[in-house]
């Protein structure tokens, strides 16, 4: 990998997405928000106040969807722009522009669930029974009955909405526009630094001077601004605190959780047992990567290396692509036909480039394909993450061809059960390439370091951390970057106990996670992994049978709530026993590292 910082005008563009299939140009973009604009108003002209028969309900629906799906094409075709470039002026206004009808259009469309919501139950179910494209929409309705504050309120809280997202906006600028990162030295070479560049590149380094320096030099600027991100921070959790209460819960975590249609049991469950079980097997993998890398210790700064850091396969993209279609031929060639076109149409950004978001992402704008957001470092664990992220334009395409739009998304516990479900199929095909002792234990390691590490371990961690943050919110109590830093290194010190030394800066990591501005959503990565697991284990177990069902599940989109959807997938939720498997599973895997260990050092 060639370390220096690179503009988003010096990128290959054959290795950037093609957003045309979305505005062919910023031209047609902006006409596109004009059109929106009048549709808007027409809709409400025809129907505000209207809203009282099953036939007039019925037609709305079908419009509503129409002007709403391609306000967020538009809107997907800002934010798309902006991910790879933050410090773009121009993408700045195309964001700016498209916030500002979808803000317009969350107001005057707000009179629909104000209205739906006042209609008899019986004439409601009636409404959801005469065309299946009704029934997402109208379960919703029915849901927030329970939870309604009147029609002004709901106009007013949705008018509001565009503020209630500020401090996500004001976050995302300071974290990916304003954040800048000096050179640093180690013996007398200087080294770049960026956000990019630190979680894909120095945090995995073989070299335990420059890594553990990246991380000292990374986190005193990061410690700059633990203010401000503790400020934007703050600001969500109340606003999230002022709705609940508008809205009758008892506490923030309820409100959340019912918009899941999540109980509080299988929330506390996921972080409660991972905490206890997980903890003392992740604890066991990383005394083994301390001892295959000679390290003195094992610092916060060494979590992500690899097990076996001198094992150092790369792939190209083009590689990728070949590898991805051959794992996931299991799932037959429909499946496999999506990742071929992602690859072929450039649905993927592949580039690291300055001004770019760190990590990866797949965005699914309904009635277009998906738009996978990768840093590609060339690293063979690259296929994890890509495969991940294809994981979720799979469920997308699948559920978008039959589905409608209000019907496509499920809850978050379930979201990320595809992907997570792809990345444990592609490492039993990865386990087929070779018999070489060092080569299955590269992917085993892979499986705990990429799969579950980061799905079960990063995201159990913010989880943890999240539902303390919670708990002050609820009794009042001030959140700052103190207690902040505080409650963070608290969770690191029950997670790792004396296995890690903590190493200044460790309790920073807060800052670096956007997720905490999407409610619930970190504990929503082992919940889904749980379901992953234990389908991708019916899959290799008993093949086509648990194959048809895994499709089946996926076109349901979010025509069910995620118990009858693992149920659909063979996979039974309300119990903790998936949850026991996926962790007996994870242990097997590691003793697994270990006994290859004992090989590798036998035969040298």
């Amino acid at each position: 990998m060639e370390l220096k910082s690179v503009k988003r005008s010096e990128v290959e563009e054959k290795y950037t997405w093609d957003l045309s299939s979305l505005c062919k140009n910023e031209d047609e973009f902006y006409k596109g928000l004009n059109e929106v604009e009048k549709e808007i108003d027409l809709f409400v002209k025809k129907y505000k106040g209207n809203l009282k028969t099953k036939e007039t309900v019925n037609e709305m629906i079908d419009e509503y969807e129409e002007i709403v799906t391609k306000a967020n094409r538009l809107s997907s075709y800002a934010t798309l722009q902006i991910s790879v470039d933050r410090g773009n002026p121009d993408y700045q206004e195309l964001t700016t522009k498209s916030s500002n009808v979808f803000s317009k259009l969350s107001e005057e469309f707000s009179f629909v669930d104000s209205e739906l919501v006042e209609l008899d139950e019986y004439l409601l179910k009636e409404i959801e029974s005469m065309n299946k494209k009704n029934k997402g929409m109208i379960h919703d309705i029915l849901r927030n009955k329970k939870i309604y504050l009147g029609s002004e309120v709901e106009r007013v809280l949705s008018a509001l909405s565009r503020t209630f997202d500020g401090p996500f906006s004001t976050y995302s600028s300071a974290k990916h526009a304003d954040l800048r990162f000096d050179d640093f030295e180690v013996n007398g070479k200087k080294y770049p630094l960026s956000l990019v560049l630190f979680e894909n590149y120095y945090e995995g380094l073989k070299d335990s001077e420059v890594r553990r320096q990246a991380f000292r030099s990374f986190s005193d600027q990061l410690k700059k601004y633990e203010n401000t991100m503790a400020s934007t921070f703050s600001e969500r959790v109340n606003n999230e605190k002022i709705i609940s209460k508008l809205r009758g819960f008892d506490s923030v975590i309820d409100y959340l959780l019912y918009t899941q249609e999540v109980s509080i049991d299988m929330y506390n469950r996921q972080i409660d047992i991972i905490m206890e079980k997980l903890s003392p097997v992740i604890r066991k993998y990383i005394s083994l990567v301390k001892k295959v890398n000679n390290l003195d210790k094992v610092t916060y700064a060494d979590l992500k290396i690899a097990l076996d850091s001198n094992y150092n396969e790369t792939i190209t993209i083009e590689e990728a692509k070949d590898k991805l279609i051959q794992g996931l031929k299991i799932l037959g060639d429909d499946y496999t036909d999506i990742v071929s076109r992602a690859f072929e149409e450039r649905w993927i950004d592949f580039p690291i480039n300055d001004g770019k978001s760190n990590g990866a992402f797949c965005a699914s704008p309904y009635g277009s394909h998906s738009f996978i957001l990768n840093s590609w470092t060339g690293s063979l664990e690259d296929l994890f993450v890509l495969g991940h992220e294809l994981g979720h334009a799979g469920h997308f395409t699948l559920a978008g061809r039959a589905q409608n739009f209000t019907n496509t998304r499920p809850s978050l516990y379930f979201i990320e059960a595809p992907s997570t479900t792809n990345e444990l199929i592609i490492a039993n095909d990865m386990l087929s390439w070779s018999d070489e002792p060092r080569f299955k234990r590269f992917v085993y390691s892979s499986i705990i370091s990429r799969t579950y590490y980061h799905n079960m371990v990063t995201h159990l961690i913010e989880a943890h951390f999240q539902r303390e943050v919670y708990k002050r919110v609820d009794k009042g109590e001030s959140i700052s970057a103190p207690v902040l830093n505080k409650l963070f290194r608290e969770t690191l010190e029950k997670f790792w106990g004396q296995d890690v030394e903590l190493t200044e800066g460790a309790e920073l990591t807060w800052m670096r996670q956007l997720h905490y501005y999407k409610g619930l959503y970190p504990y929503t990565y082992s919940a889904g992994l749980t379901i992953g697991t234990q389908v991708s284990q019916r899959i290799v177990n008993e093949g086509q049978g648990a194959v048809i069902d895994w499709l089946e599940t996926l076109k349901l989109g979010g025509t069910e709530d995620s118990i009858n959807l693992a149920k659909r997938a063979g996979i039974d939720i309300t119990t903790d026993k998936p949850l026991q498997d996926t962790i007996s599973y994870i242990s097997y895997v590691v003793d697994e590292i270990e006994r290859l260990t004992e090989v590798i050092n036998n035969k040298n």
